[in-house]
């Protein structure tokens, strides 16, 4: 080790800060490319009685470093806290796997109990997802509260193994009794996009414990949006939601609006430069005259807002007593609307609370409002015309098969309409009812109908077979409805067809892990045969 390394080193540990249970080298910008250069910090973490926190921010950890550090790091059993952004700077992607790999093990070797996990600002991308995927399997993330991912790229890729290892977390931390109750989820600029964001919905659904979202930047969509919309009214403790700059649209705004009205402790929305547009701006109005009481930060800025939408906005807001702040900047209201917008602020005696207005965009041409209105409606229409395009070429496939064949099939699932969520499920639950075992005619036209429907239902959007999945689980009884829907009474047949199912290639593994916790959740209620053959079904295809 060089001289000046060394002597860098020394003051580097100078600065070194012992708080109660926290050694903290954070800022220090240490070059820690094996273990000897590490000496130092691994004879601290050794000698400190207790820790409970290691704060390596701002510095830079080769695998060398990182498997001493983890070393020493193998009998601290009161460990709780990493704060470990930004400490792979200047470091090879592949570098990172194996240095997080070797600190994930030690952890749990030492029988740690986490509560904050920060590696944000780690540019690992879905490879170093799969680098903390065990540790976010195993005991030691039980008792995770904290996860902080911000800007590191996981792409979508990343985002489904995230929400499969938390899945996987939450159902053995269930199975022990002590279900994980994450509270904080940060994963902002990570080109999550539609799939990765709905993959981490179905977990946040399932978890139910979240306090607060933060995913800004991540390319998602109105399906996206819809899938976290979906997510999000099932965590009922919900302080803060921060989706700033995604693409709502329309649809995404209403869906998110239909989710907020179901929610009572959310403190803060950033929905700013979301393209929520006026239709979603007035929905989300809506939902604040029924909801949101505590609200105290609502951002609706650069949302292609016009004057009439952002009235009602303000509007809505008038007995929210402990509103702070209200952004509608960057909109489209006009010098005129700007103007009427403060006065209406000013006359309910909240003109402080309104942010500036100075980047307003002013009002939009005609023109502007009819592209607008055509562009979400091409968007619309080339989705229907894709799913219209794959339904006709199956149900010409399924018809020659029937020629073929000389078959009738009992439902006529070519007739199913899978873009609707609700007569899907309606479909798959009137198909399955008349399943008979011992009736080898009845029971192979049934489960034919059952493929037919099913693998449709699946080659939509994951946003929409991620409803479909949600929508059969109330109906089964296993997932309580806001709406207040009556599931039916579970026949035989129901969980035959479904163990049928879920062994095809066409139902996503993903879905499997949703069914298998919310099952489990119910075994000791529902303790039929059948029902304990189809959870045990499915254990063993996620187990293999």
């Amino acid at each position: 080790m060089a001289s000046d390394d060394v002597a860098q080193l020394a003051d580097s540990l100078a600065k070194t800060q012992v708080g109660e249970g926290e050694l903290s080298y954070k800022g220090q910008g240490l070059k820690l490319n094996d273990a000897q250069s590490a000496e130092e910090i691994v004879k601290a973490i050794r000698e400190f009685k207790g820790l409970q926190a290691l704060r390596l921010e701002g510095n830079t950890v080769g695998v060398e470093a990182a498997q001493a550090i983890a070393k020493a790091l193998e009998d601290k059993s009161d460990f709780q806290c990493c704060y470990w952004s930004d400490m792979f700077t200047g470091r090879l992607r592949s570098e990172i796997p194996p240095a997080l790999n070797s600190l994930g093990a030690a952890l749990i070797n030492a029988g740690a109990q986490l509560k904050v996990l920060d590696l944000s600002d780690n540019a690992f991308g879905p490879d170093g997802v799969k680098g903390i995927e065990k540790l976010l399997k195993s005991t030691a993330c039980h008792t995770l509260q904290e996860l902080r991912l911000n800007n590191c790229g996981m792409g979508i890729g990343g985002g489904k193994i995230l929400a499969a290892a938390l899945t996987e977390c939450h159902k053995k931390s269930s199975e022990l009794g002590a279900p994980l109750s994450l509270k904080v989820f940060v994963a902002g600029r990570n080109r999550l996009e539609n799939d990765g964001a709905t993959a981490l919905a179905q977990a946040f659904q399932l978890m139910g414990s979240l306090e607060e979202i933060h995913m800004p930047q991540n390319g998602i969509n109105h399906p996206g949006v819809t899938a976290l919309a979906s997510a999000v009214q099932h965590n009922a403790q919900l302080r803060v939601l921060n989706l700033n700059d995604n693409t709502f649209t329309k649809k995404g705004a209403i869906a998110m609006a239909q989710a907020l009205k179901h929610l009572r402790s959310v403190q803060v929305i950033n929905f700013g430069d979301c393209l929520v547009r006026s239709e979603g701006a007035i929905a989300i109005a809506e939902a604040l005259t029924d909801g949101l009481p505590i609200l105290k930060e609502l951002n609706l800025s650069f949302g292609e807002i016009t004057e009439e939408a952002a009235l009602a906005v303000a509007k809505a807001v008038e007995r929210k007593d402990q509103l702070e702040k209200l952004d509608l900047n960057g909109n489209c209201l006009g010098e005129e609307g700007c103007q009427n917008l403060q006065e209406l602020m000013q006359n309910m005696n909240m003109e402080d609370m309104l942010g500036s207005l100075s980047d307003d965009e002013g009002e939009p041409e005609e023109d502007d409002d009819e592209d607008d209105d055509e562009e979400e409606e091409e968007d619309e229409e080339e989705e229907e015309d894709d799913d219209e395009d794959e339904e006709e070429e199956e149900e010409e496939d399924e018809e020659e098969e029937n020629e073929e064949e000389g078959e009738d099939e009992p439902s006529k699932p070519s007739q199913v309409d899978v873009a609707d969520v609700g007569k899907t499920v309606e479909a798959f639950l009137k198909i399955s009812s008349v399943y008979k075992e011992d009736d080898p005619e009845v029971k192979t036209a049934v489960l034919e109908s059952i493929d037919a429907v099913l693998r449709k239902m699946f080659s939509l959007p994951s946003a929409q077979t991620f409803s479909f999945i949600s929508s059969l689980l109330v109906m089964l009884g296993l997932l309580k409805s806001e709406d207040k829907v009556k599931p039916v009474a579970v026949v035989a047949g129901h969980l035959q067809c479904l163990e049928h199912a879920v062994k095809q290639d066409y139902f996503p593994r993903e879905h499997i892990a949703v069914l298998h916790a919310f099952m489990a959740r119910y075994k000791h209620t529902h303790s039929s045969h059948l029902f304990c053959n189809f959870l045990t079904l499915i254990t063993l295809i996620m187990s293999s």
